[in-house]
């Protein structure tokens, strides 16, 4: 996966939205204006940064070189993502709907219902 697809990606979410609060060269993915991913480039490389449960975050660390604790984020929660082609674009989109799930899950309640009468449910809460 590379930049232009994972930004495809991310904004495919359902009421996905991206905004440059850090300047131009960080996007910031957001859902009800809480964020799910940030994308950048690094030396020629894409990377990411999304949510994940403090188990499975771990758990990707230990399988994945490329998956490292999330760049100025809470490291507990969050995994950058160096996008150099060794995890599967499978792989990835599972990560990043993780992270929209997660997010989701967190909203207040009536965001949250407002998605899921919108959309199905199993579009927002896929690997949860």
């Amino acid at each position: 996966m590379n930049y232009k697809s994972a930004e495809k990606y991310l904004l495919s979410k359902p009421e996905a939205d991206r905004v440059f609060p850090f300047g131009p060269d960080v996007a910031v993915f957001k859902v009800k204006n809480k964020m799910y991913a940030t994308l950048s480039m690094k030396n020629n490389t894409a990377n990411m940064n999304l949510k994940c449960e403090p188990h499975r975050a771990a758990a990707l660390r230990d399988v994945y070189d490329s998956v490292i604790p999330g760049y100025h984020m809470n490291k507990l929660h969050w995994n950058t993502i160096i996008l150099d082609a060794s995890i599967s674009t499978r792989e990835i989109e599972n990560m990043i709907d993780h992270s929209y799930a997660l997010v989701v899950k967190g909203l207040k309640k009536v965001e949250k219902n407002a998605l899921l009468l919108a959309y199905s449910g199993d579009n927002i809460f896929k690997n949860l």
